[in-house]
């Protein structure tokens, strides 16, 4: 059976998620629906693309991803197809699909042109989630031709600038892209980017941490650093939430530093 995942800001309270789920099983009945999160905070597509980005390789090839953090819909701004040879994502086009297909490898990409995979001829200007992304999901997975959707383009629209980690001299500067359900603030800051020879510092909204192996290397309600299950620096508070503790959100800044003796 088809497999179509979700993943929005839209949360639970509303019938937001709903009403696209029944866009989608009206179009493809035996679809298996798998919500990746509906938690992501309002607006935030660096966060969405974080978390898009972890989940994709964990489901079967040719599963299709909707993606729907989109700040400015019912714009000029593009709805977009795009294909890999491991999956499918139906996306508004900005930056959001990114990090999953810098991950993937090659793809080709369509704009939503073709109203006839709509849900409608007039879609609402405020929910393309359920009037445009979720029907031309249940479409793919149905086994429409990818490139009836609409018509090619060669380059999709990258993350926001603030929105990518760099190196600064002897530093590292990034940003929190995620706060889990513990507390933990992620970061977009690689682990892998830091010598394993040198000891380092996060700094986080005025806190420091030192980088350590595991949560428990902090003594219990103490802030600690370490690399997280995805490849990230993340900080936490052993036994205790970290975004509650330092009064930080997704977008806090955040620099790595080495600590010195």
């Amino acid at each position: 059976m088809p497999i179509i995942t979700l993943l929005t800001d839209f949360g639970l309270t509303d019938s937001y998620v709903a009403e696209m789920k029944g866009a989608i099983l009206g179009i493809c009945a035996d679809a298996t629906l798998v919500d990746i999160s509906h938690g992501i905070a309002p607006q935030q597509v660096g966060q969405a693309a974080f978390v898009l980005s972890q989940a994709v390789a964990a489901f079967p090839k040719d599963t299709v991803h909707v993606a729907v953090v989109d700040p400015t819909v019912g714009t000029a701004r593009r709805a977009v197809a795009v294909a890999t040879r491991h999956a499918r994502f139906v996306a508004p086009d900005n930056g959001l699909l990114q990090p999953a297909l810098d991950r993937l490898g090659a793809y080709e990409a369509v704009a939503l042109e073709n109203r006839a995979f709509w849900l409608c001829d007039q879609p609402s200007v405020t929910f393309h989630g359920r009037d445009i992304f979720a029907p031309v999901a249940a479409h793919l997975a149905s086994g429409a031709p990818f490139e009836a959707l609409g018509p090619r383009i060669d380059t999709l629209q990258p993350l926001p600038h603030a929105a990518l980690a760099g190196q600064s001299s002897n530093e590292f500067r990034g940003q929190v892209i995620h706060i889990d359900r513990f507390g933990n603030l992620i970061t977009n800051i690689p682990a892998a980017w830091l010598a394993h020879e040198t000891r380092w510092a996060v700094d986080a909204g005025g806190a420091v941490a030192l980088v350590q192996r595991t949560y428990a290397d902090a003594a219990h309600d103490h802030l600690v650093a370490l690399p997280g299950s995805h490849g990230y620096i993340e900080l936490a508070v052993n036994g205790g939430h970290a975004a509650h503790r330092l009064g930080l959100d997704v977008g806090a800044p955040v620099i790595i530093r080495p600590q010195h003796p």
